[in-house]
């Protein structure tokens, strides 16, 4: 007990000051059968506890970045979206918002994931079907009408353009009134997990990291509230990866990033506070609860030990979780609800920052507003009713939780050695190391269901002969030709010599490898050049990446 007096009471002290400062829900917290829930649960006498397991908001984070997590307010609620047209997009923004949503995710069509504009011939027929078609800055004051950005924090899933829609962004901040060290929210930015994974790519790994870096140098000195990456798992996981490999391969990508920046003459303190990171949450709940909690620690540890970085801040490693879209089934989809449930509860109970749950028809197409409401109100009942916000790292202690969450850190930190033999994660990258260690392990993982070893309900088991055909979200055909033509019409009346000229200053800058190209962009962007217009100037200076 003695051993433990020390680092608790000097917790407990800590605490009661970010208390004053950020005061918690409710005075006081108890279970529906009137039992109080203390703030933190802590063994009496553990040799390993403060170093491997530690207090909330204390190095090595295993137990949550934050004192109080929970207690204090609870994750950010978010729900993915984006389809057809900004105009369409932004009513239903509006909706979620209305509905409880506490921040905005925002889907960009597949054009406009690989830089193309909506009447560019490549985006034939993919106009607004995945996601929401963004040409020009005029689409972004669309998508944004009527929300506050000073109020609401924006996160954007875009990789090889992200540069262009962070500008444009800002943009429609400063429109708004909005200063830049106002803004808050996140950009993707992840390139590496494309190549990984994703294949929404557009330029070689070179030029793709100088625009990383540049993005981060800018937004330190500009728009310091921004995140300027969230280094993704997520589409590993999708891709066929195993919760070991999510975990190791997105950490590898992470000190890929913070390396070029380095090399790139950036401070480790100056940029490291605003990365963030975001992971799937699949279906082995305590595995995933483990994951999240041995990545945390990981991180910690990379960052204080091996870049020796000093604020605090660099340390702690910020996540946003989305439950597992590739878990979803055709066959008897209300059954996703209690898979997005359960996922949920492990991001949860695994110390996310802000959480996006699916909807159940997601394996059917795009999801209705009744599907994204029911999506949203599992968070809502989660936080409100379940009591499992009331304590912070409430499986913390668990025998089979810490056993779970050292191996977890072992078997990613096996990966992490292995990476760094080959020449870190870029190499691995272009050797198709961690491509064919997805592949291989999706490819186990498929034989498994259809051997029936990996039961799957509603698939492989416990089916029905009766399929129910649900309510479908379907996008308007009509609204591709609307973008194209509320394209052209921008482009006939705009001043030609602008654009000309501002694009010129783009390419210029591009071939110097010293240049920062984000005021660049932004130049272009405020004079209603097209994504299009601005990825093709860096198409023809940087190339195109074909992949291996």
């Amino acid at each position: 007990m003695d051993k433990n007096k020390r680092p608790v009471e000097a917790w407990k002290q800590n605490t009661d000051q970010t208390i004053k400062r950020f005061p918690e829900r409710k005075d006081t917290f108890t279970t529906l059968s009137d039992m109080e829930v203390d703030r933190l649960y802590y063994p009496d006498n553990d040799l390993l506890y403060e170093e491997k397991i530690g207090f909330p908001g204390e190095y090595p984070y295993t137990r949550g970045i934050q004192p109080t997590m929970y207690r204090g307010r609870f994750w950010t609620m978010r729900q993915y979206a984006g389809f057809g047209s900004a105009t369409e997009t932004n009513k239903r923004f509006r909706y979620l918002l209305n509905q409880g949503q506490t921040g905005l995710s925002v889907a960009f069509d597949l054009p406009t994931q690989i830089g193309y504009d909506s009447d560019d011939m490549m985006a034939e027929g993919e106009v607004g079907k995945v996601g929401v078609a963004i040409d020009t800055l005029e689409d972004m004051e669309k998508l944004l009408e009527e929300i506050p950005l000073d109020k609401v924090s924006t996160s954007m899933t875009i990789n090889a353009p992200a540069s262009v829609l962070l500008c444009m962004y800002l943009a429609v901040g400063e429109k708004q009134g909005v200063p830049l060290d106002k803004l808050t929210g996140t950009i993707q930015n992840d390139i590496l997990k494309e190549y990984i994974a994703r294949g929404t790519y557009i330029y070689p790994p070179k030029p793709s990291m100088r625009l990383i870096t540049n993005i981060f140098e800018f937004c330190q000195q500009n728009v310091p509230k921004f995140n300027t990456i969230s280094i993704s798992g997520y589409h590993i996981r999708e891709a066929g990866s195993n919760a070991v490999q999510e975990a190791a391969f997105t950490l590898a990508n992470g000190i890929a990033y913070v390396d070029a920046a380095i090399a790139s003459g950036l401070d480790i303190d100056s940029f490291a506070p605003r990365l963030a990171f975001f992971f799937n949450a699949h279906n082995n709940f305590f595995e995933e609860i483990a994951k999240f909690r041995a990545a945390r620690r990981i991180w910690a540890k990379i960052m204080k030990e091996k870049y020796h970085a000093q604020n605090p801040k660099s340390w702690k490693m910020r996540f946003h979780t989305q439950t597992g879209g590739s878990t979803l089934t055709a066959h008897q989809p209300d059954n996703n609800i209690v898979r997005v449930t359960m996922q949920a509860l492990a991001a949860v109970l695994g110390g996310t920052q802000s959480l996006h749950t699916n909807s159940r028809d997601e394996a059917l197409s795009l999801p209705t507003e009744d599907s994204a409401r029911i999506a949203l109100r599992t968070q809502q009942i989660i936080a409100h009713e379940s009591g499992v916000a009331d304590t912070i790292d409430p499986l913390g202690g668990s025998y089979y939780v810490e056993e779970l969450t050292d191996k977890m850190e072992e078997k990613i930190q096996e990966y992490l050695d292995q990476i760094d033999e080959i020449g870190g994660a870029v190499q691995a990258v272009e050797e198709g190391y961690m491509q064919r260690e997805i592949q291989h392990n999706a490819y186990e993982t498929q034989k498994k269901i259809e051997r029936n070893e990996e039961i799957i309900v509603g698939l492989n088991k416990f089916t029905i002969e009766e399929e129910v055909n649900p309510d479908l979200l379907k996008v308007d055909e009509a609204l591709e030709k609307g973008q194209i033509e509320a394209l052209q019409s921008l482009r006939s009346k705009r001043n030609q010599q602008v654009i000309q000229n501002v694009l010129q200053k783009l390419r210029k800058a591009a071939r110097n490898e010293h240049d920062n190209l984000i005021p660049y962009i932004l130049e272009a962007v405020k004079a209603y050049a097209t994504i299009g217009e601005i990825c093709n100037v860096l198409r023809d200076e940087f190339g195109e990446y074909t992949g291996l």
